[in-house]
Formats: C-alpha cells, sequence, structure tokens
C-alpha cells in the first residue's frame, strides 16, 4: 500500500488507538517496581507515542501533498525518468506522453465538454534532458466545437519543496477554482501545467541551471513551454505564458518571469521568498560562480539588471508570514516597465488554508495579464 493510500491511513489510525486503549488496560499490571514492569511502561508509553506520531504524520502529508511515496519519503526517488517510444495509435513518441485522464471534480465533471479534464503526462525537455511528470488541466471549452480551432493561455503552477504534483488538485484545487472562476465570467479559460519544481529529485535544485547538474531553469523556461504548445492548443504569442507558485514554487514563479519575460509575461509568488537558500537538501547551486548567486537573488536582480517588461504578483500576511518585511523590500525594488501586484492578507500562515484564500484572486489576476 502506498504512502498517500487511505488503507494506510486507517491502519494507522487503528493501531494508535489500539496501543492507547492497551496502555489503560495493562497500566495497573505494570504499577510494580521491577525493571520488567518499568520497561512495559516505558515501551507502551513509546509505541503509543510513535503511533500516534505516524498518524498524524500520513494525516499530514495527505493533506498538504510533502512526499507521493514511501521512496520519496525516504530519499530513494532519485532517478530521471526514460523516453519510451510507444506504438501507432497508443498516442505517439513525443516530449509530452499522456499516461492516465481523470475527471475534475465540479458538478458535471464526468463530461470533458462541460468539467474539463486532467491530464497525466510524462514530460521531457529536449535542451536540458530533464524527464518530469505533470498534470495538464484542459477546460471545457477546450473539448466544444465551437472552440476547435481556438488557442488558449496555459499557466505554469508549481508547488513548494518537496511537495507534490497532486496536492496542487487535491489540496489547493486549482482547476475546480479555475471552473469555478471561468464559469462565472471572471476569468479566461485557461489551461495549467501542473507540476513540482524538484524535477531532479530528491534534490532541491530551486529552479537554478546547476554548473554540472540538472538544468532546471532550462526546463521551466525553454522546454516546458515549448513542448506542451507543441501537444496542446495553447497560443504561441508572447503573452500566452504565466506562471504561479507557492513557497518555493512561488520563488521560481518569480525568478522565470524576471529572467525571462519573454516567455513567463506574468508571475505570481505566494509567500515566496527572494534568495535561492543553501542547505542539505540544494546542495552547492553555484561552485563558487559570484555572477550565478547574484542572479538567483531577485532583490539583486530588481536592483542591478535591466528592469524586464513583465507583470509580478507577491502575495504575504501582516501576521503568520515569515516574508512580509522582505516582500515591502521586494516591491520597493521594482522599476517600470516592470508592474507590481501584491496580496497581503491580516492573518495567515504559510499553508494550505491561506493560499486557498489568494488562488482565486491570483488566477483571476493571471487571466487579466494573458492572451491566447
Amino acid at each position: 500500500m502506498g504512502l498517500t493510500s487511505h488503507k494506510v491511513l486507517a491502519l494507522a489510525l487503528l493501531l494508535a488507538v489500539a496501543l492507547f486503549i492497551g496502555t489503560v488496560l495493562l497500566w495497573p499490571r505494570l504499577a510494580k517496581r521491577s525493571w520488567r514492569a518499568v520497561a512495559g511502561r516505558v515501551g507502551m508509553l513509546l509505541a503509543t507515542q510513535l503511533a500516534i506520531f505516524a498518524a498524524v504524520g500520513l494525516a499530514a502529508n495527505q493533506a498538504f501533498g510533502f512526499y507521493a511515496s514511501w521512496a520519496d519519503l525516504f530519499g530513494r526517488e532519485q532517478q530521471q525518468g526514460v523516453v519510451s517510444d510507444q506504438a501507432a495509435g497508443g498516442g505517439g513518441a513525443g516530449p509530452v506522453q499522456v499516461v492516465a485522464l481523470q475527471d475534475v471534480t465540479v458538478p458535471g465533471g464526468a463530461r470533458a465538454a462541460v468539467g474539463g479534464q486532467i491530464q497525466k503526462v510524462d514530460v521531457v525537455g529536449p535542451v536540458s534532458h530533464i524527464a518530469t511528470p505533470a498534470y495538464v488541466y484542459l477546460p471545457p471549452e477546450y473539448f466544444q466545437p465551437q472552440y476547435a480551432h481556438r488557442t488558449f493561455p496555459a499557466a505554469v503552477v508549481l508547488t513548494g519543496y518537496p511537495g507534490t504534483a497532486q496536492a496542487l488538485i487535491k489540496g489547493l484545487h486549482y482547476p475546480q477554482t479555475a471552473h469555478r472562476l471561468a464559469r462565472a465570467g471572471t476569468m479566461q479559460p485557461m489551461i495549467l501545467v501542473m507540476l513540482r519544481p524538484t524535477v531532479a529529485p530528491p534534490r532541491d535544485t530551486e529552479c537554478v541551471d546547476i554548473p554540472g547538474g540538472p538544468q532546471t531553469e532550462t526546463f521551466f523556461a525553454r522546454d516546458l513551454p515549448g513542448v506542451m504548445a507543441s501537444h496542446y492548443r495553447i497560443g504561441r504569442s508572447s503573452g500566452s505564458w504565466g506562471i504561479v507558485g507557492d513557497s518555493t514554487g512561488g520563488y521560481c514563479a518569480l525568478k522565470l518571469a524576471i529572467h525571462h519575460p519573454g516567455t513567463y509575461v506574468a508571475g505570481a509568488g505566494l509567500s515566496a521568498y527572494y534568495k535561492a537558500p543553501i542547505d542539505p537538501t540544494t546542495g552547492d547551486l553555484f561552485h563558487g560562480n559570484k555572477k550565478l548567486r547574484n542572479r538567483a537573488d531577485l532583490m539583486w536582480s530588481l536592483e542591478h539588471l535591466p528592469p524586464p517588461a513583465t507583470s509580478l504578483l507577491v502575495t504575504t500576511s501582516r501576521h503568520g508570514e515569515h516574508n512580509y518585511v522582505s516582500t515591502r523590500a521586494f516591491m520597493k525594488k521594482v522599476k517600470s516597465p516592470t508592474r507590481v501586484s501584491s496580496i497581503i492578507l491580516d492573518s495567515g500562515g504559510h499553508n494550505f488554508n491561506t493560499w486557498r484564500r489568494e488562488i482565486p484572486a491570483t488566477l483571476q489576476w493571471l487571466s487579466q495579464k494573458l492572451t491566447a
């Protein structure tokens, strides 16, 4: 059974309850002062606490999508994907392979022309040679006859680190929110390409082209928009692509919009930070290259590089978010022709509940910036 299986969570909860009841019932027998009784009490308490901790951890992982599998949890997921050619009639060979379809959980979602569709795909970057899974939300209009020759704007949607792409669907409800807003007429129909920034697991590459390592920035700036536009009816004009993310994904979204305005005309960072960290999850990102290190610092980029013709959106809260002060400083550094907008909540932590409050306005903002 998988890490995100409901059966695993149910078993963990049952074990925790059983150990708690067992501890209560057996405690009188273990009330003696012998070493066996003391060891029994310590063992029962330790086992109960571990079971409760495991159940809480599994529940939190399902709610926030930190890890997708046991291998992902224990750091054994390290191999990149392999491209496999498919026979005629099986979807064809290419950098984008559709591997599964799923309905959108909205009224009438069983019909693609009513609810849209989510496609799980395997993507391979022809320049970066990075392979990663993603989920693509196609709006209902994509399947309606009157829109058969229309192209659509698209947005890359990124999780935090480590994150799972499924969390963007199950936890943050991006497809459901986009469907609801488009149906209400407050945003235009848009294709969402949902994935995590961890395209070389388990390493946190911070969307940086690492010398001698994964070329993550190249993948997101060049490969991903190109191969997706070749596979789906996505507009090829300079205003067709936006990008949004939370936490690490938010940093990546802002970074890519700042450094690649010809690709992303709008970038939104939900609870983003503004400088790539160096820690055990990232390793040495820059190999002593000061130019690369400075470029990955968005404050430095705004101050020292020519201002890009792109639109940025940043979010924070006055109470509960760690990035309030840095976000205010970031906005002050923006110079024309770069445009900056913000969502500032009175209170809200670094979590899914806060981001769900910000996503509707963020998608509407993106919709206003993009053209098909």
